[in-house]
């Protein structure tokens, strides 16, 4: 497939911030260095706010040592409910529902003529905006936005926390609709409670940003 050739829909430039943020947003393994120099190359296309605020993240990841990254990644989005990355827990829980709104990612991947990736969940947020960077922007636009209420918690748990990686989120949230008095309320109260409970696979189209690993760190 084609690195973000220039399509109908979404702005090239919101196609360069969703992969330097899908980037951004990977766990830091032996090819961080790699990915980093590549967000540094996106950048010098990348203007406004968005370009701001990857650059703080950028910045921050860069400075600490590989150790250290490793672990804030981990606890940081693995330790602390608020802040995951995957979409459909903040709109499914641990249900049966989440399941089938997993399977609406997968299906919307396959539409656009691509597997999804089997060493991730296709909703989780660098899969999202990869898949919107690089394959269909119209549609990675549609899934961001119809789930703009859990990005949103994300953020403010990110920013309250002090994370580097709030600015990241920030900037994809520059590139999608503003939210609405309805939507902020909702997130605060998700935030506050929770997603919904009850004790759920999937199947690749291939990733520049590698999946977590399964194992200790």
């Amino acid at each position: 497939m084609k690195l973000l050739t220039r399509s109908r829909g979404p702005q090239l430039s919101d196609r360069l911030v969703w992969q330097a943020a899908s980037l951004l947003l990977a766990y830091p393994d032996e090819q961080l260095e790699e990915r980093l120099e590549t967000v540094e190359t996106l950048l010098t296309h990348i203007d406004g706010t968005a370009a701001g605020l990857l650059a703080r993240t950028l910045a921050a990841v860069r400075a600490a040592d590989p150790l250290t990254a490793a672990t804030e990644y981990v606890e940081t989005f693995d330790m602390q409910r608020r802040s995951t990355m995957y979409l459909t827990y903040w709109t499914a829980g641990d249900t049966r529902n989440r399941g089938r709104e997993m399977l609406a990612f997968a299906t919307a991947y396959r539409e656009a003529g691509v597997t999804p990736p089997t060493s991730e969940a296709p909703d989780h947020l660098p899969v999202v905006l990869e898949f919107a960077a690089r394959v269909d922007p119209e549609m990675g636009r549609r899934l961001m936005i119809e789930h703009r209420v859990p990005i949103d918690v994300l953020l403010q748990a990110l920013t309250k926390a002090g994370s580097p990686y709030a600015h990241v989120v920030a900037a994809v949230c520059e590139t999608l609709p503003p939210v609405t008095d309805q939507e902020v309320a909702r997130a605060r109260r998700l935030a506050e409670s929770g997603p919904p409970a009850e004790a759920v696979g999937l199947q690749p189209f291939t990733l520049t940003v590698p999946p977590k690993p399964t194992g200790g760190n």
